[in-house]
């Protein structure tokens, strides 16, 4: 089993603390992975609103939570 799978497990347990801690752990992971997946279609080019649409949230949504962590880029390649 991955650890996705086993924290997916976990959070359905009948014990709250197990489930809860294994909530958290996959919030962590999925904001990680939100990250990664952010900074690589940047990287590729994509606009904030094709990311946007792509998690189905706001252009301006996204933009805030991402844009500080992403590397400075040369406003003339857009």
């Amino acid at each position: 089993m991955t650890e996705a799978t086993d924290l997916a497990a976990a959070a359905g347990s009948a014990d709250p603390r197990v489930g809860l801690r294994a909530v958290v752990a996959l919030r962590r992971l999925l904001e990680g992975l939100e990250h990664l997946q952010v900074a690589n279609a940047r990287h590729q080019g994509w606009s904030w609103q094709e990311i946007a649409d792509a998690l189905e949230v706001t252009r301006q949504g996204v933009h805030k939570k991402h844009a500080a962590r992403m590397p400075m880029r040369d406003p003339r390649e857009d």
